[in-house]
C-alpha cells in the first residue's frame, strides 16, 4: 500500500467526485481514509462523519467548498499532512497560506486528472 489519503467531502453519491476519487485512489492502490456528511462505505472505505484524528495521513483531498472548509483548517494541520489537493472549485487561498506557515504543501489539481495521468 502506498501513503494514506484523506478524502475530506466524501459522498456515498456515485456521481459525485469525491466517491470516484476514493474508487481511483483504491484501484491505484492506495490506502484511503475518509470523511463526509453522512456514514456509509464506499469500496471497503468508510465514510466517518467525525474528525478522526489519524496518525499517517499523507494527502487530503478536499471536496469541500471554501466557506466549508474553515472548521477543517485546524483539524487539517492537526494531521500534519505532507499535501493538502484543493479540487476545482475547492480553492481557498487564505486556507493555503495558513498551510505554507505550517510547511505543508498545497497543489491546486484535480485528483482524478493526477490519478490518470500517474501524477499522484
Amino acid at each position: 500500500m502506498k501513503n494514506v489519503t484523506l478524502v475530506l467531502g466524501a459522498s456515498l453519491k456515485t456521481e459525485r467526485y469525491s466517491n470516484k476519487a476514493i474508487k481511483k485512489l483504491i484501484a491505484h492502490n492506495h490506502a484511503v481514509e475518509a470523511i463526509g456528511l453522512r456514514e456509509g462505505e464506499v469500496d471497503g472505505v468508510f465514510i466517518n462523519k467525525e474528525k478522526i484524528e489519524f496518525s499517517t495521513i499523507d494527502t487530503v483531498t478536499l471536496y469541500l467548498n471554501p466557506s466549508r472548509q474553515e472548521e477543517y483548517y485546524n483539524y487539517i494541520i492537526s494531521l500534519a499532512p505532507r499535501r493538502v489537493i484543493f479540487n476545482p472549485g475547492t480553492e481557498n487561498f487564505e486556507f493555503m497560506k495558513l498551510l505554507k506557515e505550517q510547511e505543508i504543501e498545497s497543489e491546486i489539481a484535480c485528483t482524478l486528472v493526477l490519478l490518470a495521468t500517474n501524477q499522484y
